[in-house]
């Protein structure tokens, strides 16, 4: 096997209340002493105490998705569908699940507690530690602090995926794999093919890749970068299959129609990101905020990928391509 976990569990601790047995004795000798009025005192006490609110249970979806902690999140689910999303992919949420660079935890704050009170695994395979890059860097730390400071996330696991380092999870463990707009960027750091074969080899047999990305028209010219950040469906299908998946389905779930995907700082000048000249740049008198704003987030496809049932996955070394 050619990787090694290199994520840290995180898992809060399980702190046991036994009861103390000299002071049950102590309690019940007191109680056992006081009669008629006095006997009835601490069970008036306590009626007067008003009860704990019930938890919600996040072993459904619905509540998790209605979940406090997610705050303005929530507002984007008319956009990115999860609900629609994992139903569409299957995903079981006792399963063991690796999300592709969760960046700054949309999906995670779902995926995680959702998983968790289902028995599952979320595994959140972020930038390696070792990246150079300060916004990866700044990027995991913060990933990290939101593990660390939401006890929802139960005992979500931390590991990395780079275009050097690979996915860094046992082949053969991971029940499904998913991925949320990143594709444009494995193919601008030229190791778009080798992830979908990291992501094979990762999978059990019978294992679920679910994709979503920003979609280029086909009638439109392919960037190997993908410097606008649309990627055509076709292509995407193409790499995949390409690593041994076979596609199982594609859905509209996430598509926009009202996105032409020909804008001027790409899909990044569409919400969520937002992209605008500075004042004195050019074109800035003629951009038009709010006609972008108006399209909404980019297209999207929705792929629904499977690993052949009964495949073995190979141990070859990986080329150190950053």
């Amino acid at each position: 096997m050619r990787k090694l976990v290199l994520g840290a569990l995180l898992s809060s601790s399980l702190i046991a209340l036994a009861a103390c047995g000299n002071t049950d004795r102590d309690t019940e000798t007191e109680t056992g002493t006081e009669t008629g009025a006095e006997a009835a005192a601490p069970a008036d006490t306590a009626a007067d105490t008003a009860p704990e609110p019930a938890q919600p249970d996040l072993s459904d979806l619905a509540n998790v998705l209605d979940g406090e902690w997610r705050g303005e999140a929530a507002d984007r689910d008319v956009w990115r569908h999860p609900a629609e999303t994992l139903a569409f992919f299957g995903i079981d949420p006792s399963w063991t699940v690796v999300e592709i660079w969760p960046g700054g935890g949309w999906y995670a704050d779902i995926l995680a507690p959702w998983i968790s009170a289902n028995g599952g695994t979320y595994v959140a395979a972020h930038f390696p530690a070792s990246t150079t890059s300060d916004y990866r860097r700044r990027s995991r730390a913060a990933f990290e602090a939101r593990m660390a400071e939401n006890a929802h996330y139960g005992d979500a696991v931390l590991a990395e995926f780079g275009g050097q380092s690979g996915l860094a999870v046992p082949d053969g463990s991971a029940d499904a794999v998913l991925t949320f707009r990143n594709v444009h960027n494995w193919m601008a750091n030229g190791f778009a093919e080798r992830a979908f074969g990291e992501f094979y080899d990762a999978l059990r047999p019978g294992g679920v890749l679910g994709v979503v990305e920003h979609r280029l028209p086909s009638t439109r010219e392919q960037d190997p970068m993908a410097g606008s950040g649309y990627v055509q469906q076709d292509y995407v299908i193409a790499m995949a299959q390409e690593a041994g998946f076979e596609l199982v389905d594609t859905s509209e779930i996430n598509a926009n129609p009202a996105d032409t995907a020909d804008h001027p700082y790409g899909v990044w000048t569409l919400p969520p990101v937002r992209r605008s000249p500075s004042e004195g740049d050019e074109g800035a008198e003629e951009f038009d905020r709010a006609h972008f704003d108006a399209i909404g987030e980019s297209d999207r496809m929705t792929l629904f990928f499977r690993k052949p049932a009964g495949t073995m996955s190979e141990d070859t070394e990986a080329e150190d391509t950053e």
